[in-house]
């Protein structure tokens, strides 16, 4: 990578597998529910009948003779366990017996490759209301490593003529094709616009790829992989080489990207740190596509959980984290002992249940290699490394990453035992309850250029995300497979998903600006409140929630801004009229004292100064009706992580007689002696019945030590 001030990296972490939504099966008769109960590996002494074994154990537990309506299946020949209906005491009774590795409900898998979509509840076909007319002539412009054009993803089959008002043309070099779906290309790094790193791809096909039938990787995952909007058009800015992103080739990529007439811009880049306005190609690029009617979305930045790590500060950018989805995506290490130890990692090779020897040292060749670093072997039949990261990686060779315990507990019988043997097992998908999680790496705030100003605003999928790749990339480093779609995690997999989320609002909505849409995305988000306790639960870590596309159609009121809001919240900022000349690109005279907390942004949010004496801040603010006319709003505080705070609003209810009428009111927050390791932090909804329009507020005193 070039040096810091003039380049810009990819926000993409490692690459991982998704694999099919996942959807639990449920018993309606008497509350049991199908459970499979795991027992390892089969038992090696003559005398053991599995299914005897298995019957004897649910006739204990259940004390029924007859195992008719309890048994479903008995697994016997690879490895040793059974499924059976059980009620959940009976669940419970199982998984402290002697034998028993775990006990977890069954589910459906359904072939679906970016489940994500469906997990927001944006459907495939004719399951999602679209406006496929003005869906058509929405462009999509992806500021990125370029394009695969013959990607399945970026096929113009079935698509009209280009919109009137693509002003772009297709410059994407030698052997370069664009077509009615892939309407323009432009290079700035002199390798033409093909993508040989397969990250573009990727996000222009989660924005607004087709829906191609029976994406994979490797066979895994099998389904249909698409964009949010799979009938719009995209836009190719290539600014990244393998070496970074240059800044010169950012603002080269706005000015055209603006000027080319795209509705959205999508950018899955961004520097290691937060850089003043002034200073940041992005948040200058972006400033002037407000102006021009374009919403720009930008990757929160790969930094975390450190604090103070967001890199995208920008109030006229929509700012996203990334979190995972409602499946994970397991490896697990069986060792000769019976024991399962449960790993991660993107591993489509099978050992065929083959043992092969565990050892640590250097001889590694046809055994399985074990290390506590995140190496693999290259001899070795399978890699076992330590990992604790929470989401799982693709390997060139049969890999399995375990957390501290495991790995300790894989430690200890290798010491312990004279000849250790062990399997890795091909990657497994399991439901996951605890979704949406934001990921360890997605950025955090506190932002540490406007303070008052609450980043990120939104969090969405951007674990284990499977989208287009190109054959010229490396699905992992060192890796000799080429693939045309591919597993990616990172903040630069969720800013396309928002963004395609953007554009699909902006079918509905042509006329809305890059606020009202903002607005609507981040006021109906999904609250993520109660996910776990500490600050790496806070709005730090997702900003007003996790996104969902379908209540963003219709968010009853929207904080509006435009470009003198922006200029105001500038002035109070203190920067001088050079200075919002660079960013700004006109002449600006500021008057009076203005707040930054008081822009009219959807999020509340303000530093104080002291920590132990008592505080009232204000936010004034102003919603416009996008509703519906003679609509009475009435508002309601909830406070969040045990916050001590009083929240008054005023006037605390809203008449809107008609659409587009705007009303303002003032939110008053007052306490003492608050947590200075915590942001304290409420909600204020505003709600008519069908609407509910949240907003968070946040109060801290400085930044915690760790998140």
């Amino acid at each position: 990578m070039v040096k810091r001030a003039s380049s810009f990296c990819l926000l993409s972490c490692v690459v991982v597998l998704l694999l099919s939504l996942v959807s639990a099966v449920t018993d309606n008769r008497q509350d049991k529910q199908v459970y499979v109960v795991y027992m390892g590996s089969l038992p090696s002494r003559a005398d053991y009948t599995p299914m005897s074994n298995h019957i004897s154990i649910l006739q204990e537990v259940t004390g029924e003779s007859s195992m008719e309506g309890r048994l479903v299946r008995s697994y016997k020949r690879s490895f040793n366990g059974f499924a059976a209906r059980l009620t959940e005491s009976e669940r419970e009774q199982v998984a402290e017996m002697e034998g028993v590795v775990s006990v977890f409900p069954t589910k459906k898998l359904q072939l679906q490759t970016t489940a994500s979509w469906d997990f927001m509840g944006l459907k495939e076909g004719k399951n999602t209301k679209r406006n496929l007319a003005v869906e058509s002539d929405t462009i999509v412009g992806i500021i990125d490593t370029g394009i695969w054009p013959e990607s399945e993803s970026f096929s113009d089959k079935g698509f009209g003529r280009l919109p009137k008002k693509w002003k772009g043309v297709c410059s994407g070099g030698k052997n370069f094709t664009c077509n009615n779906k892939l309407i323009g290309a432009r290079d700035y790094t002199g390798e033409g616009s093909r993508d040989n790193q397969g990250h573009g791809s990727h996000t222009a096909s989660t924005a607004a790829g087709n829906a191609v039938a029976s994406a994979s990787f490797f066979g895994i995952g099998n389904g249909t992989a698409r964009g949010g909007v799979p009938a719009a058009r995209i836009a190719s800015y290539k600014v990244c080489t393998p070496t970074g992103c240059s800044t010169e080739a950012i603002l080269s990529a706005f000015d055209d990207a603006i000027a080319d007439g795209v509705d959205v811009i999508s950018i899955s880049l961004g520097d290691d740190h937060a850089n003043p306005y002034e200073k940041g190609p992005i948040a200058i690029g972006a400033f002037h596509a407000m102006a021009k009617g374009i919403l720009t979305v930008n990757s929160a930045g790969n930094s975390g959980p450190s604090p103070n790590s967001v890199g995208s500060v920008a109030p006229w950018i929509l700012t996203v984290a990334a979190s995972t989805t409602n499946r994970e995506f397991l490896t697990k290490v069986v060792i000769r002992n019976g024991k399962t130890l449960v790993g991660r990692s993107v591993n489509p090779f099978d050992l065929k249940g083959k043992d092969y020897p565990l050892v640590r040292g250097s001889h590694v060749k046809g055994k399985i290699f074990v290390t506590g670093y995140p190496v693999s072997s290259a001899a070795a039949v399978a890699t076992i490394i330590l990992d604790n990261k929470n989401y799982a990686s693709i390997s060139p060779r049969p890999l399995s990453a375990l957390s501290q315990v495991d790995f300790d507990s894989l430690l200890s019988y290798i010491n312990s035992t004279k000849s250790p043997q062990g399997t890795v097992l091909k990657t497994e998908a399991v439901f996951n309850q605890k979704a949406p999680k934001v990921a360890s790496f997605s950025s955090r705030g506190p932002n540490p250029i406007a303070v008052d100003l609450l980043k990120p605003d939104i969090t969405a999928p951007g674990v284990e995300i499977l989208a287009a790749y190109s054959p010229l990339g490396s699905p992992s480093l060192g890796d000799q497979r080429r693939v045309k779609y591919s597993v990616l995690s990172g903040t630069s997999m969720s800013c396309p998903h928002v963004a395609g989320i953007a554009a699909y609002i902006k079918t509905f909505h042509p006329d809305w600006s890059p606020s009202m849409i903002q607005s609507a995305i981040m006021t109906t988000a999904w609250s993520m409140n109660a996910s776990e306790t500490g600050v790496a639960s806070t709005e730090f870590a997702y900003g007003a929630g996790h996104v969902d596309p379908i209540a963003a159609l219709h968010p009853g009121l929207v904080y509006e801004l435009d470009k003198a809001d922006h200029i105001t919240f500038l002035c109070g900022l203190n920067y001088t009229s050079k200075t919002l000349k660079l960013i700004t690109g006109e002449a600006v005279t500021c008057t009076g004292n203005t707040l930054p907390r008081n822009l009219n942004y959807p999020s509340m949010s303000a530093k104080l100064s002291e920590t132990k004496s008592s505080f009232t801040v204000t936010f004034n603010r102003t919603v416009t009706n996008v509703g519906i006319p003679n609509s009475k709003y009435n508002s309601k505080i909830i406070l969040n992580h045990g916050t001590k705070l009083s929240v008054k609003v005023s006037p605390n209810v809203l008449f809107m007689k008609s659409v587009k009428e705007k009303q303002s009111f003032t939110v008053t927050v007052s306490g003492s002696n608050i947590d200075p390791k915590l942001p304290s932090s409420a909600s204020l909804i505003w709600s008519d019945g069908p609407h509910k329009v949240r907003s968070p507020i946040v109060v801290y005193t400085d930044t915690p030590d760790s998140i």
